[in-house]
């Protein structure tokens, strides 16, 4: 980060998306970190319930809506040193173009690609005060240069379009002292990216943490996977 975490005294972390796979190790790992963490849940909290700690707060947040998200800012304050947008839905994989469910499309940009910058701009005023660091939680499947195969339409888009948001915003968000960031996870075994995958959730997440810790604010914009490799746009 801007300061590593180990650098702040008491550090606040948000994540979203965390009842589960990569959302939910990034809380175990945060509090092992000694981080305050506030994690958010669409519907049912998951493997949430299962972790005691005083410094875990749990929120139902629907991300998509911009008031329960100004609801939430209230009670994070009064700083935030990280935020993680991971939430994400994985619909929109068609396998042609005939075969594009436009409603479903639109939802898909809705969750993949507005929500997260929707909960950036709600909590700029507290990640300003120290600092922070914005990780967007972002897939390989959004490079354009990479884009071999096709297809995916609306998930590929929507990833995309969260790249291009992050790196539209990191000149600004620099000039509040803050940094942004693009992580791929890797293809890792969850609900959403299947038995078959050959990383597990708690590698994925050990790099993420790694590369959060390296990141400075002359880093800003970058787009990693979980090991640190340069990505392609």
């Amino acid at each position: 980060m801007n300061r590593t975490l180990q650098g702040y005294l008491m550090p606040v972390a948000l994540v979203t998306g965390a009842n589960r796979g990569l959302g939910l190790e990034m809380v175990r790992q945060l509090l092992a970190r000694g981080c305050t963490v506030h994690a958010t849940h669409r519907t049912s909290p998951g493997g949430l319930v299962d972790i005691d700690h005083e410094q875990l707060h749990l929120h139902q947040l629907d991300v998509r809506d911009g008031a329960a998200i100004a609801e939430m800012t209230t009670v994070i304050g009064p700083t935030l040193d990280l935020l993680i947008n991971n939430a994400g839905i994985a619909d929109g994989r068609w396998p042609s173009v005939s075969a594009i469910d436009f409603e479903v499309a639109g939802e898909v940009m809705e969750v993949n690609a507005i929500a997260p910058v929707r909960i950036t701009q709600a909590v700029l005023p507290l990640l300003a005060k120290r600092g922070g660091t914005v990780v967007m939680i972002t897939s390989l499947m959004g490079s354009i240069a990479d884009c071999m195969s096709g297809r995916s339409y609306a998930y590929r888009a929507s990833k995309t379009a969260l790249n291009m948001f992050t790196v539209a915003m990191k000149n600004e968000l620099r000039e509040l002292g803050i940094s942004v960031m693009l992580v791929h996870p890797g293809w890792v075994e969850t609900d959403m990216g299947g038995p078959n995958a050959p990383i597990q959730a708690e590698e994925s997440v050990t790099g993420i943490m790694a590369r959060i810790e390296e990141q400075t604010l002359d880093m800003t914009g970058r787009f990693v996977d979980y090991a640190g490799t340069a990505l392609p746009w």
